[in-house]
């Protein structure tokens, strides 16, 4: 089954100024029928959530609808979806309120190839509860993040082990599968990081023995804000800090004030766009199951089109590339000789290349690798990015290198 990336970008409309962006792993483009859905929302009739009268009523089956798409996405129960401002606010209370029972003695596991949205919250707590942080490094040339890396670092006394999906930074996917099932009959709960996964690959969490799995819609086509997929039991075990009027209901209870109505459509129209990107059968399969479909075509496609970008910038002089791990995202990290990586993305940008520079918050990844706070360039796919964006990339790149 093949991908119809032109259909695909017909339908964002970002893409009409001529841009390639190659920014998805900050933030994607979004598709028309997304923002027709927000900006239909918006102009609705809204309040918050009831059933008396018809603002409310709409508002809460916005709710229900969006707990239902990011359900189907990462095969979750909607019973057991929370939604917030952004993934990082979410895991700080994620991580604030299973701290409430962690003391001296208590340790907790996290990697030096996460974004820092999966280190410092637990580094956070720990440190203020007295329990230990047990660091999994991962090798600097390779990038690649072995189980054993993980595994030997957990004990009887672990109360967490936070890890990527995929790596921001230079797409290293761990086999967060095998680290599932070894944590399955430990007392250690198991935090998947998935924001940079999502938008690249079929997820099922139940499969991956995740407890908790977090990501951010804005990274897959929908609008900004951040969600967090568990057991509704697993919710109901927690009790953070709230205000007194506020429900204590799961998994309403862990959403803090009012949720942004019209942004929750957009995660389930971002949601839909994505189970369609390999149309067909729509009357006879399951969101799910047209999820899954469209997720391993597009997986397959970017696979193809990252091995392009990469032996494109392999061949030009001077270009050095950073993380090499066999099993990734379609995520490139590179320097040019004699250029910083700021003035690289200046000059890409200038010929309407939108490939920016940075650590992008993967702080302890970066210099873990050497390439200190200010990291590289990095060139991240989406599914609407085409043969053609990534040609312009490498012409750019060799125009820069002086190639």
């Amino acid at each position: 089954m093949s991908y119809d990336v032109e259909r695909v970008r017909a339908r964002i409309p970002a893409l009409a100024d001529g841009t390639a962006y190659f920014d998805g792993p900050g933030g994607t483009q979004m598709p028309d029928v997304v923002a027709d859905a927000i900006a239909d929302a918006l102009k609705a009739g809204l309040s918050n959530r009831g059933r008396v009268t018809a603002a409310e009523r709409r508002a809460d089956d916005f709710t229900v609808a969006a707990r239902m798409a990011g359900a189907d996405l990462v095969n979750a129960d909607p019973g057991g979806i929370v939604f917030g401002r952004s993934m990082t606010e979410l895991t700080f209370s994620v991580a604030r309120t299973l701290a409430q029972d962690w003391g001296p003695g208590d340790e907790v596991v996290v990697t030096r190839l996460d974004h820092d949205a999966n280190i410092r919250p637990w580094v956070t707590y720990a440190e203020r509860t007295g329990a230990t942080v047990r660091w999994a490094e991962f090798d600097p040339r390779t990038g690649i993040l072995t189980v054993d890396d993980v595994l030997s670092l957990v004990n009887d006394s672990t109360r967490v082990v936070a890890v990527t999906g995929a790596s921001n930074l230079i797409g290293t996917r761990p086999d967060i599968a095998a680290i599932g099932a070894a944590l399955a009959d430990a007392p250690a709960l198991f935090y998947v990081d998935g924001v940079h996964l999502t938008a690249h690959a079929p997820v099922d969490m139940r499969a991956l023995g995740a407890d908790f799995y977090a990501c951010s819609p804005y990274k897959f086509l929908g609008p900004h804000l951040g969600m967090v997929a568990s057991s509704p039991a697993l919710w109901e075990s927690m009790h953070p800090d709230k205000l007194r009027p506020s429900t204590e209901q799961v998994p309403e209870r862990f959403e803090l004030g009012t949720l942004p109505y019209e942004l929750l459509v957009g995660v389930g129209a971002a949601v839909d766009f994505l189970a369609d990107l390999v149309p067909g059968d729509e009357l006879t399969m399951s969101r799910r199951d047209r999820l899954v479909r469209s997720m391993t075509v597009l997986e397959e496609y970017e696979d193809d089109l990252r091995d392009r970008l990469r032996a494109g910038l392999e061949a030009i002089p001077g270009v050095h590339m950073h993380g090499h791990a066999p099993h990734r995202t379609p995520t490139e990290l590179f320097t040019v000789d004699g250029t910083s990586g700021a003035d690289v993305y200046e000059a890409l940008a200038a010929l309407g290349v939108n490939a920016p520079a940075d650590s992008f918050y993967a702080l302890e990844a970066s210099e873990w690798m050497g390439l200190g706070s200010q990291g590289a360039v990095r060139a991240g796919l989406a599914p609407y990015t085409s043969t053609d964006d990534v040609d312009r990339l490498l012409e750019g790149v060799a125009r820069i290198s002086g190639a």
